[in-house]
């Protein structure tokens, strides 16, 4: 697999790692919430301001979205 994929393929420890959880139930790939992990909040109201601020200046930056959307 590693010369049909190169480094896109996952190394053989991991294969076994994966196979060991899904054997014991745990059936998601996405990592589990930890404690102080920010938490994505993403609201209608939120989505309108970004968006005014775009439609105000197409070449703001993220950096400046983030600042102007507090």
């Amino acid at each position: 697999m590693k010369f049909q994929y190169g480094d896109a393929c996952l190394s053989l420890q991991q294969v076994y790692q994966w196979t060991g959880k899904f054997m014991n139930g745990i059936s998601s790939v996405t990592d589990c919430p930890r404690p102080g992990q920010a938490h994505p909040v993403v609201t209608p109201e939120g989505i309108a301001a970004v968006e005014a601020i775009v439609k105000e200046n197409g070449r703001v930056t993220v950096n400046e979205t983030a600042r102007s959307a507090d």
